[in-house]
């Protein structure tokens, strides 16, 4: 179409979006919270099986291509192991082949890291941001509320996690409309609670969902008090998930293990098996302070803020016309 050359966003958006991104970095000045950019392109990626990663062309020869962040996690890290202190970032990453209302597979992350902090002072700190954050966009302060993910399923779906069996998850998924081909465990869990579980949270509150599955821990610690659970959580807020942190995970060994379980799975489900962050783990090799972490979506934070309908609308152009 010939008028695909335009922004479809108008300039108060625009506005609006250059006073959020102020905000924040407001928010972290006044808690000596250092700002720095990382690379965008490296020459190890993401494994996690759930991220699909653009690539390019080698940026060393040591390496046959290179990978488009999908954060800035690895070398965030990577200078908290060098002794940097309280950090964050602003910047660009890209996934690829996410596209929809709520997604474009390039997009704008904030992620913090805080030394000294568990995930709970984390939730407390995560609240205090969006709540100025929100107080500057003249809206009401929200309260918040802690639910574990056991309990959720307990109290929206009256099913223990624990003791269902795989066969009636894929019951129940079929009978909220999946029709597609057998579920593992996860990806039944994971349906049930984007679609029934999640549109079930009071969207004038800040829901902070923890304890994830251990099998679902990504780069967070096991919960030393049920190894079945892991130190995760996510933030819900107008009913979208507005971010994902972690009780930082800084056992390299388990690190390492953690990624190349990652790539078994993605060969076995004949996805593209990723080039290991060995950086990463020589780091955490080194040491890397007892710390928290969280990556919040700037772009869906303010989608909400504006409430938009699509994520789109807060964008100066988009994955179809960029």
């Amino acid at each position: 179409m010939s008028d695909m050359w335009e922004s479809q966003c108008p300039l108060s958006v625009l506005q609006q979006r250059a006073f959020l991104l102020s905000k924040i970095r407001e928010f972290f000045f006044h808690h000596n919270v250092l700002e720095v950019e990382t690379p965008i392109l490296s020459s190890s990626g993401n494994t996690d099986v759930n991220i699909e990663s653009f690539t390019a062309e080698y940026i060393n020869t040591d390496f046959s291509k290179s990978y488009l962040r999908t954060s800035p996690e690895f070398p965030l890290k990577r200078l908290l192991c060098s002794g940097i202190g309280d950090v964050f970032e602003l910047g660009k990453v890209f996934r690829k082949g996410e596209y929809s209302k709520t997604h474009n597979c390039e997009f704008t992350l904030l992620e913090w890291y805080r030394l000294d902090y568990n995930y709970k002072d984390l939730i407390n700190e995560v609240q205090s941001l969006l709540n100025e954050i929100i107080s500057s966009f003249d809206g009401q302060e929200s309260e918040s509320k802690t639910i574990t993910f056991h309990q959720s399923f307990l109290k929206y779906l009256h099913t223990d996690i624990n003791e269902v069996s795989v066969n009636n998850l894929n019951l129940k998924c079929q009978n909220f409309g999946y029709s597609g081909s057998q579920l593992s465990k996860d990806e039944a869990l994971d349906y049930l609670f984007a679609t029934q579980i999640q549109t079930q949270f009071n969207p004038e509150v800040f829901t902070f969902v923890t304890h994830y599955p251990a099998s679902q821990a990504a780069l967070a610690e096991i919960n030393p008090n049920d190894t079945s659970t892991s130190l995760r959580f996510e933030v819900f807020y107008q009913g979208q998930e507005l971010g994902n942190g972690y009780q930082e995970l800084r056992d390299s060994k388990e690190l390492q293990n953690r990624f190349i379980d990652d790539n078994l799975f993605r060969k076995t489900n004949n996805l593209d098996t990723v080039t290991i962050d060995q950086n990463l783990i020589n780091a955490l090799n080194n040491g890397m302070p007892q710390c928290s972490g969280i990556a919040i979506g700037v772009d869906r934070l303010l989608m909400v803020l504006l409430k938009k309908d699509s994520i789109q609308e807060v964008m100066p152009f988009n994955a179809l016309n960029s």
